[in-house]
């Protein structure tokens, strides 16, 4: 029987799951990003900075893609060797995963990708070991 491994993610944090026979690991992986950094303060522009606020914005943006980029490195060396993968969450990151995956030649270890809510980690290992077993 082959190892099942399962990845619930968001862009706040992932949630990594192997099973091996009756054996079960969870990883808990966080992307500490803060994507409105300077919005989470309230912080607005004055009128001298409205004009740079586009290349602000794009400056954010692709800060933000960035720390993004070593978020999913982080997962995807937390899935080892894995040979099947199920990955799935509520947002994109699943699909920018999926991608950054194919990208780097591992394709073909994606089982799946599904869209899901928010999880408990319960939750999370139920869906991995019923995938495991269908």
């Amino acid at each position: 029987m082959k190892n099942q491994t399962g990845l619930w993610i968001d862009h706040r944090r992932a949630v990594v799951v192997k099973v091996s026979g009756g054996e079960c690991h969870t990883t808990h992986i966080d992307a500490n990003i803060d994507r409105d950094k300077d919005h989470a303060t309230g912080a607005k522009p004055d009128a001298s900075h409205e004009k740079h606020h586009g290349v602000a914005e794009d400056t954010r943006q692709r800060h933000f893609e960035g720390e993004l980029g070593k978020y999913y490195d982080v997962v995807i060396e937390s899935l080892g060797d894995a040979e099947d993968v199920l990955i799935f969450g509520p947002g994109e990151a699943k699909g920018e995963l999926k991608a950054r995956l194919e990208h780097a030649g591992h394709g073909a270890r994606i089982a799946g990708v599904e869209t899901t809510d928010k999880m408990s980690d319960a939750q999370i290992v139920a869906k991995v070991r019923e995938h495991r077993e269908s």
